[in-house]
């Protein structure tokens, strides 16, 4: 029978310590801003086609459907390129602060999203991707260091969980966007509504506190401070677990992104398969696109209490599993069914369940790197993969070029989890670890 103490002791666990203004304030504005990044990532993806059949041959090639392909994969590997060179925002906020750096990288990805609207040719819209791709790969690392460093040591680990759904919400309201507006007005208009993030920038600039760790770190180790911290991550303390952490984020990136860019383009060959007409099928993969984005909400806010409970590498080895299964699955088997749209779909909702791994980098990346190089660490891991995301990018284009077929190159992509489960040993175990100073 419980004890008085017990029970106080339980009432304690369960009672979590109070969010003041600034720390609700600050959460919003960055998952506004992670939401807004993911809405501005997919709204490529959903008005490709639209738009590349526009303007190649403004640009001197035929718009047959190899060359849209080819010409999108290309484009998005300017993208990952760009989201690449994001990790120069990390030495910028471990040098100048969280909230200036994480308003910053909101700033620029949205105006070159805007900026996409006015695109004459291919090259032009290659290029203002490239550069929001700069500004979207910095806000997902800025706005993790600042919610693991700003919320109570009790709530950090569920608010990497709640921060990662603003991503995939922001899929959500691309796949709403797209139904709607897209369907109405056409690519260009949804790349303006990339520029609303301008206003969550602003918010963020004027009434987010910086977080008080940095300025304790800014105060006690100034000439420390003002070191190289891309050189620290690297240094004998940290150099495996910088290596590791950007492995499985590249595993991560590689597979979740092949599966997630090409689902609209698989979506509507498969709806035009099952007799849809061209209007159909382009709600038709807003639909799905909704149903991945709810799975991987669900995912995200799952997998916090796994992590606590099992601990992060176990957590990241059952993610990653059911990432290789149902992208085999929905790739190599549905796809190819005589009526597949459904089981297609059905497979998108696990792939996104799946996909929430993501929220573990958030919750796990801040716990295994000090303050002074924290924002440097994530910036860094969490943008290097897009540099071999690139690469395969650019295989998975010329294997659909080549094979004439969308699914295999695309299922291939399991393997990269495969690859994943044997690197996750090799990481640290920080469950029940408090963020280090």
């Amino acid at each position: 029978m419980p004890t008085t103490l017990d029970r106080e002791i339980s009432a304690a666990r369960a009672t979590k310590t109070p969010l003041n203004r600034s720390q609700i304030t600050g959460f919003w504005g960055a998952w506004a801003g992670w939401t807004l990044d993911g809405m501005d990532s997919f709204i490529y993806a959903l008005v490709l086609a639209p738009a590349l059949t526009e303007l190649l041959p403004r640009s001197g090639y035929a718009a047959t459907p190899a060359n849209v392909g080819l010409a999108g994969s290309i484009l998005f590997a300017l993208f990952l390129v760009g989201w690449g060179l994001s990790f120069i925002w990390g030495p910028l906020a471990d040098r100048f602060g969280r909230t200036k750096v994480l308003a910053a990288t909101i700033f620029t990805f949205a105006i070159f999203t805007g900026l996409a609207a006015t695109a004459h040719t291919v090259w032009e819209l290659g290029i203002y991707r490239f550069f929001a791709g700069v500004g979207i790969g910095g806000e997902w690392a800025l706005a993790g260091t600042y919610v693991a460093e700003a919320w109570p040591e009790d709530r950090r680990k569920m608010g990497a969980g709640y921060l990662q759904t603003g991503y995939y919400a922001g899929f959500f309201l691309a796949a709403v966007l797209n139904y709607t507006i897209g369907a109405a007005f056409g690519w260009r208009a949804m790349f303006l509504v990339g520029l609303f993030p301008v206003v969550v920038s602003i918010v963020v600039l004027l009434r987010v506190k910086e977080t008080d760790k940095w300025q304790r770190a800014e105060a006690v180790h100034p000439h420390v401070k003002h070191e190289s911290s891309l050189k620290a991550i690297f240094n004998a303390q940290y150099r495996k677990r910088t290596i590791v952490a950007a492995v499985l984020l590249t595993v991560a990136i590689i597979g979740l992104w092949a599966g997630a860019v090409y689902e609209p383009s698989a979506v509507i060959q498969l709806a035009t398969k099952a007799g849809m007409d061209k209007a159909e099928a382009a709600r038709m993969a807003s639909i799905a696109t909704g149903l991945l984005s709810i799975g991987t909400i669900v995912g995200c806010l799952a997998l916090p209490p796994m992590a606590e409970k099992i601990g992060r590498r176990k957590t990241l080895a059952v993610y990653f599993a059911g990432m290789a299964a149902s992208i085999a699955l929905a790739f190599g088997w549905a796809f190819y069914l005589p009526n597949g749209l459904v089981p297609f779909i059905a497979l998108l909702v696990v792939l996104g369940f799946f996909g929430g791994n993501f929220a573990l980098f958030s919750l796990w990346l801040p716990e295994q790197f000090e303050t002074r190089v924290r924002a440097t660490a994530f910036a860094f891991c969490t943008s290097i993969g897009r540099f071999f995301g690139a690469i395969v990018n650019f295989g998975i284009g010329a294997m659909v070029l080549n094979m004439k077929t969308l699914g295999v190159p695309i299922a291939i992509t399991a393997v990269a989890f495969l690859i994943g489960l044997a690197v996750i040993p090799l990481a640290p175990e920080t469950k029940g670890q408090e963020l280090p100073n």
